[in-house]
């Protein structure tokens, strides 16, 4: 059995859920979704950051934190980053993550 993973967008008040593949990024499942907010210019390579996102407070402690590159390309957002801000290109889902709920910036 494959496993699947749900990620929750939450944008402007509307939530849209969707469930991928484990070892899916979250930009990945926004894109293939059609999750307004989310554009990932750069497919996923840590060079635009278009697809910023607020993870919940509650979920952020269980993400690894972000690398340097990562730290880097937050500060160029459209939306000042806040602690709870992460790329969703850097986000794998995993069964850890399931449920994951990330608020997309209404700049974007």
């Amino acid at each position: 059995m494959t496993e699947k993973s749900k990620v929750i967008f939450v944008r402007q008040g509307y939530r849209t859920e969707v469930e991928v593949l484990v070892g899916t990024s979250a930009m990945r499942a926004a894109t293939d979704n059609l999750v307004r907010g989310v554009v990932g210019e750069c497919g996923g390579d840590l060079s635009c950051a278009t697809c910023h996102v607020f993870v919940e407070p509650t979920w952020a402690g269980r993400l690894a934190p972000p690398g340097d590159d990562e730290t880097a390309m937050l500060e160029a957002t459209a939306e000042e980053p806040t602690e709870y801000s992460r790329l969703s290109c850097q986000i794998l889902c995993t069964a850890e993550t399931d449920g994951i709920v990330l608020h997309i910036p209404e700049s974007q």
